[in-house]
């Protein structure tokens, strides 16, 4: 009996061991639970990708689903993660008031949940938000748009969903910039939620209504890559220049093509890759390993000079 009670202490230690090493999942192993909005976008997609793949890279078993910027799936999705006994939810959320009860209702069940890509309005309930510095990349972008349409002329905006704030600061940082050119004036905007199909559509709209415009400045590649299809239609596309943000491959190249004047790349693989691992570092020392809770991540200017270097899924080459 003894002999079998120091096999058993010697079988713990070496466990706690294996717990404490690094880089590898803890011992329980366990289920992480990934929500991202809508993979039918490339971003989106390189997103879930990026964290699934470092998530069984460390060990856990994984489902990755998606919530189409619904709150009520989201809601949903966050319930199977609970019944399933998830360690850890890596969630974009859908909505940045309407995810904050979903993302409360995890915690209740003593599931940590880290937030990429897009914020809540309530601190102190993930362990981690993780987000491009959407304001720094919009004046990369704004500045890189002056430079090719000029200082002088009317100008329209695509704008991504209401309520996601990262379309409302993208906006507020284009208009930081543009608003220091009085003769550069805003005519027209339309919210195209993100997508491409939307994007072509409001373009359509907006161009019937000011069909002089010298620009298109848009919240994201998608609407983006839409309005560039409406502009073709229109052959309007040589003196309608646009510029997008995310860093899409499709954006990439429309961008060496000269279709779209450029990007500006989120790095979703940095930060969707740092999420899991900061899931990964709580569930071991209940720590994230971070200084704040908040975490930006800067963006990266993309044009036809450098194009080259982009490397997919949404990462320049090191």
């Amino acid at each position: 009996m003894k002999k079998l009670a120091l096999l058993a202490v010697t079988a713990l230690s070496m466990g706690a061991v294996a717990v404490a090493a690094p880089g590898q999942a803890h011992a329980a192993g366990g289920l992480m639970t990934i929500i991202v909005n809508d993979p039918s976008n490339p971003y989106w997609l390189a997103e879930g990708n990026v964290a699934d793949a470092e998530a069984k890279k460390l060990g856990y078993t994984t489902s990755v689903s998606a919530s189409k910027g619904d709150t009520n799936t989201e809601s949903n999705l966050i319930d199977t993660a609970i019944t399933n006994h998830s360690v850890a939810i890596i969630l974009d959320p859908a909505n940045a008031n309407g995810s904050i009860g979903a993302v409360k209702k995890a915690i209740a069940a003593n599931i940590p949940v880290f937030l990429v890509n897009a914020e809540i309005n309530q601190a102190g309930l993930a362990k981690a938000q993780l987000v491009s510095n959407n304001a720094q990349g919009a004046a990369l972008g704004a500045t890189r748009w002056v430079k090719v349409v000029g200082q002088k002329g009317n100008y329209v905006e695509l704008l991504g969903s209401p309520s996601d704030n990262n379309a409302a600061t993208r906006s507020n940082g284009y208009a930081t910039v543009l608003n220091q050119y009085p003769d550069l004036k805003k005519v027209g905007e339309q919210v195209a939620n993100w997508d491409r199909t939307q994007g072509h559509d409001k373009m359509q709209n907006l161009l019937q209504a000011h069909p002089d415009i010298i620009g298109v400045i848009s919240g994201n590649d998608d609407m983006a890559l839409g309005a560039i299809a409406a502009l073709k239609e229109a052959g309007k596309l040589s003196s309608v220049k646009v510029g997008g943000f995310d860093g899409s491959p499709d954006a990439v190249e429309a961008v060496k093509s000269g279709e779209l004047q450029y990007t500006v790349l989120q790095p979703v693989a940095v930060f969707a890759k740092k999420a899991v691992d900061e899931a990964d570092s709580f569930l071991k020392t209940g720590k994230t390993g971070a200084p704040s809770e908040k975490q930006l991540f800067n963006c990266v200017l993309i044009t036809k000079a450098n194009a080259g270097d982009f490397v997919s899924p949404f990462t320049l080459k090191q």
